[in-house]
């Protein structure tokens, strides 16, 4: 058996970090996720990106730029998600969110980031947080993890600086949030930054 472990992070390095300290002690980069907001435009090159359509291109170097030397932050891909804009992403958790594979091309992916999340074990409620962050500019790193190996990777995730779901979903109700609507435009630059502003970080 094996249980699905997910942290949301504000910090693209933070995400990062993560990724390589679950390589590090032997998750199969196979049982691997990440999904990071790239409203900003921070990660791409002269090969790839979401166009202006919302059409997903994808290259071989995404890893390279981002700086992921090998592993699973190697085969990074460009995206978007429907409610989510534009993403980098890899994995199984990004791949069932849109129905398809990563280097799939032509058109915005469908199906959806809730649904994906919910049949990975998480509550509806921590879903729809999850996925209201990445809009609102985070980035999610989630793991499949043998039953045995839960607390060892649990620990290795929270020495790296990540996110209380908790708090954050009560500041977003308190702003009359509701929960994540893949019909709703994705938030600008401007919107991302005031709202990183609301929880004492850097607007970028």
């Amino acid at each position: 058996m094996s249980k699905t472990i997910t942290r949301l992070f504000d910090s693209y390095s933070d995400a990062a970090a993560a990724v390589r300290e679950l390589e590090n002690i032997g998750v199969p980069n196979d049982d691997i996720s990440i999904i990071a907001n790239n409203v900003h435009g921070e990660h791409s090159n002269d090969h790839e990106g979401v166009n202006d359509h919302g059409d997903v291109t994808r290259g071989t170097s995404t890893g390279a730029v981002l700086g992921g030397a090998g592993g699973l932050l190697a085969g990074l891909g460009l995206l978007a998600i429907p409610g989510l804009g534009p993403i980098v992403a890899a994995g199984w958790l990004a791949a069932t969110a849109v129905g398809a594979g990563i280097g799939a091309a032509g058109g915005a992916a469908t199906g959806g980031i809730v649904g994906a999340l919910k049949n990975a074990g998480h509550s509806e409620e921590d879903a729809h947080v999850y996925s209201e962050g990445v809009r609102r500019g985070g980035k999610l790193v989630s793991a499949k993890v043998a039953d045995a190996d839960v607390a060892r990777a649990e620990a290795v995730l929270d020495r790296v600086s990540s996110v209380d779901i908790t708090q954050r979903g009560a500041s977003y109700r308190s702003s009359g949030w509701n929960g994540f609507d893949e019909n709703a435009a994705a938030y600008t630059p401007e919107e991302i930054g005031r709202d990183r502003e609301i929880h004492g970080l850097p607007r970028r």
